[in-house]
């Protein structure tokens, strides 16, 4: 029944996905056959395990493969296409696929599958956004996405309450599974309690009490210590072990291997002008722009960035302890990932879009003030307007509110910071 239930899943809310994602295209239709993929290999995985019993660790690792590979392929495809209309659809799925891993969370997978969804929230609402007074498919392909990942926290709160079920008896491949490691000693054997009295063992239990209870004089036997043996007027008994420090790993990717340092690149594909991985250089300047044109920068670090011209928008994507100048962007300029960001705009700017960042300065322009500011994750906030006579009066942004209850449900205010 747990293997139907999910191939009804694939078949319906799944293939559904599908189709909205192909008729979208590009970009989001090679996801999607991936995506679908991934489904299926996560179908044989269940089917395993509808006919087996638990295997090995190894022999786990080695099943879960073929899932796991196409979880990375999806989330490289959208590591490759930064600069893609669709990154945010990409963004989305990237996100929230890592769900499939439910099979490996115990003792509540079905919150863990939740927790992904709201992961890709960020990106759909910003699908929704950009897309839904232009194409509705968009919005049905956001839809859709939902209820594959809801259908399946159901399916998995159904079957798998506390976790994948192994309910097979064989073991996988007709390989027995190893037996478990370090089992422990088998228990002492307890002696009959009708002979608790009798025979020598009762005349050694007899001796233990006598000694025990002996009061006062059983301390006499006691080595006494003396003030040499004390560790308060003797600093260097109290010198233990070092404490554990845990292996820096500057300079290493999760694998532990070095991470590899790459080439700046500053370029211009078709309406897209990418800016990655440059280092302490401060005159950046993209000119010559379109009104439909996007910069992309990512993965920059103490740099400063001017745009000349009316652009479609800017993004800022992963960057540390730099700057953006601007004239006008019709749609919006946004960070990601980024810390200790600034940015000033010295004509419009309609939107700033702020996620998962530390640090973030916005100099606004006296066209600029009708600006919307939506910010989520992030902290260190701060917009300064101009006050006519070239300063700046600056205010920062919440970051901190209470909900209530109230009888038409939750009430949700900002907490002003006073210091």
């Amino acid at each position: 029944m747990s293997v139907q239930a999910y191939s009804d899943i694939i078949q319906s809310y799944l293939s559904n996905f599908i189709t909205y994602s192909n008729q979208i295209g590009g970009d989001v239709a090679e996801q999607a056959k991936l995506v679908s993929e991934a489904f299926k290999a996560q179908l044989e995985y269940l089917k395993l395990a509808a006919q087996s019993a638990l295997p090995s660790a190894d022999q786990l690792v080695r099943l879960l493969k073929p899932t796991s590979d196409k979880i990375q392929a999806i989330q490289s495809l959208r590591e490759k296409n930064r600069a893609s209309q669709y990154f945010n659809h990409l963004s989305a799925i990237s996100e929230s696929i890592p769900a499939l891993g439910w099979v490996t969370v115990s003792p509540a997978p079905g919150p863990y599958i939740k927790e992904m969804n709201d992961a890709g929230q960020f990106y759909t609402n910003r699908v929704l956004k950009d897309w839904k007074e232009k194409d509705k498919k968009h919005v049905d392909w956001v839809k859709s996405w939902i209820e594959v990942l809801t259908e399946m926290q159901k399916f998995v709160k159904q079957f798998h309450t506390t976790g994948l079920v192994w309910s097979g008896k064989s073991a996988v491949g007709g390989i027995p599974p190893p037996p478990p490691g370090n089992m422990p000693p088998p228990p002492p054997v307890l002696p009959d309690l009708n002979d608790l009295s009798v025979g020598d063992k009762g005349d050694d239990r007899s001796a233990l009490f006598a000694e025990i209870n002996q009061g006062e004089n059983i301390t006499k036997a006691l080595k006494k210590v003396t003030p040499d043996m004390q560790t308060h007027k003797n600093p260097n008994l109290r010198s233990g072990p070092a404490p554990f420090k845990a292996t820096s790993t500057t300079g290493t990717n999760y694998s532990g291997k070095p991470a590899v340092e790459k080439s700046p690149v500053f370029q211009r594909d078709g309406k897209k002008w990418i800016i990655e991985y440059y280092k302490d250089n401060h005159g950046l300047l993209v000119e010559g722009t379109e009104m439909n044109n996007v910069v992309y920068m990512f993965n920059c670090t103490n740099c400063t960035l001017t745009v000349k011209g009316k652009i479609n928008s800017i993004f800022l994507d992963s960057c540390r302890k730099s700057s953006v100048v601007f004239d006008t962007v019709v749609s919006s300029a946004e960070f990601v990932n980024c810390q200790s960001v600034q940015m000033q705009v010295l004509g419009n700017v309609p939107t700033i879009s702020i996620d998962k960042t530390d640090g973030c300065q916005m100099y606004l322009s006296e066209k600029s003030l009708g600006v919307e500011i939506v910010s989520s994750k992030s902290s260190e906030m701060n917009v300064l307007i101009p006050k006519g006579n070239g300063d700046y009066s600056e205010y920062p942004i919440a970051e901190q509110f209470k909900t209530t209850i109230s009888p038409s449900g939750l009430k949700t205010v900002v907490i002003e910071s006073k210091g």
